[in-house]
């Protein structure tokens, strides 16, 4: 039992049964979708953004707001979602995971709202994206930890795996949305979120019961300060790193880069300290014991390095340079790419639930060890690929690596969710959620570095010869063929013709109509930078690999099946599956079986710093010693019997189960 926290008694209106486990899966399901669509549209309708608020990202005064409205919903999220997570364990999970759906929809109204253009318009598109990451800090955190709290364990990967087949969904459906409701104006972007984030408001409120476990305890105000503020000063850092700097290519020197990095590590160090000492901290360091939540969360990590920012460029890849030679106008490329990329999606749609449900029967250790294994397989075969590829292959390519993150993602998440004590899953779910987010960023920054390092071995020469052999001034060929390589990759991913932009109205008004009409033809530029961005691609595929291999290794240490129970969980479940009804004095039976002193350990273990974690060599109670022990009120030996069957039935007994 924690020092100074105690288990607070669930509220009279607990009242449960065994189908609301579907009602929490439906509408976690409608959260990760509306999360999943907002992210994928926007990036889709970033030019018809710009455009509306009248202001060029390309310019390099105004690519720190394009930046910030790619990267500040991210950097937000995962810098408080740790945090928020902790409140849901204190205040109530669903609570919090209420407020974050109408604190996201509120987001949505707010941004459609936003009226002036320009750097302003700008700015106040970043603040609001930031302050809508919140609600979105506050659904991601929660809902896993809300479904933990709902499914058995043996039921626990299968509804993970549908609810992230919903976020992959989401993902793709957003491209179709962004692409469409760009068209009628880009604040339909944001507005679109608006009717399905009221419904999921409204039906979460009537629907959603606290049946979780929460816990007595102060805000640890210095840890979650040092925490967030450190998170969000490394990746700060990370995503500036890929701005120029000065005549270098990249921001890495950048003093307020290294300032940002350097003094987020010292708040990070800073945090652990605090952990370590306060009665009350914001995240049990202790949980780190436990080697499926460590290893999980290792191998979630090094695999978001390694997938976060390939998809990425993979999107560029399609963009720039496959899409144009196959036909398609720069305008239409980021739908178009969206739409050719659907084979990752189907494969993760295909793999998720199915991996999730065998490994709640097997262990979440063979299948999402086979998941890295088969997506550094795919980055191999695709460094096989020419830049000018042949579609189907590479769709197959794509598949298969879409099975290997759908064998990953949910055998995982659920293997971390069941190894931790059912007080600390809000704080464990942002835990995770921050490990699979902060890989992204940091990703992105890498292999952004490591693109612009492979193109400008090569595509500076290979400019300047094709710009004067088109007639372009070799004082103009000259200063564009030392640009940093960033300007024209974003371009092509904001659907914008590289050339066209860079060489402006008056380079083109002088030249002859034809050779104009070359430069800025679909194919000149791809044919150009084709041969420079894949070797590129090479290094940033290679990187990958081993990242995933790393993963897989990772994956593979977290052991044999474990799941963490105690009195509290067991009370859950026999809870969800009786549907427990309040007693005269208006707690419920599940709660009674808690002293007054709070939830109690059989063994007289918990999470706390000074007590082990359970784990190897734990002894394993059988259901009739936990429930002997209890203050159950059931009427009649009978019902004691059948509460007995059922939580057997659940695998109740013990503080973990191996296979």
């Amino acid at each position: 039992m924690s020092a100074g926290t105690t288990a607070l008694p669930p509220a009279p209106s607990r009242v449960v049964g065994p189908h609301y486990k579907w009602v929490v899966l439906s509408n976690t399901t409608v959260g990760v979708l509306l999360a999943t669509l907002n992210g994928t549209s926007l990036m889709i309708a970033l030019p018809v953004i710009f455009r509306g608020i009248h202001l060029d990202p390309l310019q390099p005064a105004n690519f720190p707001y394009l930046l910030w409205i790619m990267m500040g919903y991210v950097l937000v999220s995962a810098a408080v979602v740790v945090t928020v997570g902790r409140i849901g364990d204190m205040l109530g999970r669903t609570k919090m995971y209420n407020l974050g759906f109408a604190w996201f929809t509120l987001g949505a109204v707010l941004l459609s709202a936003v009226w002036s253009t320009g750097s302003t318009g700008a700015l106040e598109l970043v603040i609001l994206r930031m302050f809508q990451a919140i609600g979105g800090a506050l659904l991601m955190a929660n809902s896993a930890a809300i479904i933990t709290d709902a499914f058995p364990a043996e039921q626990l990967g299968l509804a993970l795996g549908m609810n992230m087949v919903a976020g992959i969904l989401g993902s793709f459906l957003g491209i179709l949305a962004g692409g469409l409701l760009s068209q009628l104006g880009w604040r339909w972007v944001f507005l679109a979120n608006v009717p399905v984030g009221a419904f999921g408001t409204v039906w979460a409120y009537l629907k959603l019961k606290e049946i979780g476990v929460r816990i007595k305890a102060k805000v640890d105000w210095l840890g979650n300060i040092a925490f967030a503020g450190g998170l969000a000063m490394v990746l700060t850092g990370a995503t500036y790193g890929i701005k120029p700097y000065g005549r270098s290519l990249t921001g890495w020197g950048d003093p307020f880069v290294l300032e940002m990095i350097f003094g987020g590590l010292a708040l990070l160090v800073i945090f652990v300290v605090v952990e370590m000492k306060v009665a009350e901290p914001m995240f049990r360091l202790s949980l780190f014991r436990i080697r499926a939540f460590t290893a999980g969360n290792a191998a979630s990590f090094l695999g978001a390095v390694g997938r976060g920012g390939l998809q990425f460029m993979l999107m560029i890849w399609f963009q720039g340079i496959w899409l144009p030679q196959h036909g398609y106008s720069f305008t239409r490329t980021p739908l178009w790419a969206g739409i050719f990329m659907l084979p990752f999606m189907l494969g993760f749609v295909f793999a998720g639930p199915l991996s999730g449900k065998l490994s709640d029967r097997y262990g979440a250790r063979p299948f999402a060890t086979s998941g890295m294994l088969v997506s550094a397989a795919m980055y191999l075969a695709m460094m096989a690929f020419p830049a000018n590829f042949s579609y189907w292959p590479f769709a197959a390519v794509m598949f298969v690596s879409g099975v290997g993150g759908g064998l990953f993602a949910s055998p995982n998440t659920a293997s971390i969710m069941n190894s931790v004590p059912a007080r600390h899953r809000g704080a464990a779910s942002g835990m995770r959620v921050t490990f699979a987010q902060v890989g992204m960023p940091l990703s992105m920054g890498l292999f952004f570095t490591l693109l612009v390092f492979g193109l400008n071995a090569k595509v500076p020469s290979a400019m300047y010869q094709g710009l004067v052999a088109h007639g372009v001034p070799v004082a103009s060929a000259t200063q564009l063929s030392h640009l940093p390589p960033l300007g024209y990759v974003f371009a092509a991913f904001l659907g914008l013709n590289p050339l066209k932009s860079l060489l402006g109205p008056t380079v083109l008004g002088h030249l002859a109509p034809a050779q104009a009409t070359a430069l800025t033809s679909r194919a000149f530029f791809p044919q150009l930078i084709g041969p420079s961005f894949k070797h590129g691609l090479v290094i940033i595929l290679a990187f990958a690999v081993a990242m995933s291999l790393v993963a897989a290794v990772a994956s593979a240490l977290r052991g044999v099946k474990f799941i963490h129970e105690d009195d509290e969980s067991r009370d859950q479940k026999a809870q969800l599956t009786l549907g427990v009804v309040g007693s005269p004095n208006g707690n419920s039976a599940a709660a009674e079986a808690v002293p007054a002193g709070g939830a109690t350990a059989t063994s007289g273990q918990d999470c706390d710093a000074s007590s082990p974690v359970p784990g190897d060599g734990t002894p394993e109670h059988t259901v009739s010693d936990a429930l002997a022990g209890s203050s159950i009120p059931l009427a009649k030996p009978r019902q004691h019997r059948l509460l007995l069957k059922r939580v057997r039935h659940l695998g109740g007994g013990g503080y973990e189960r191996r296979h």
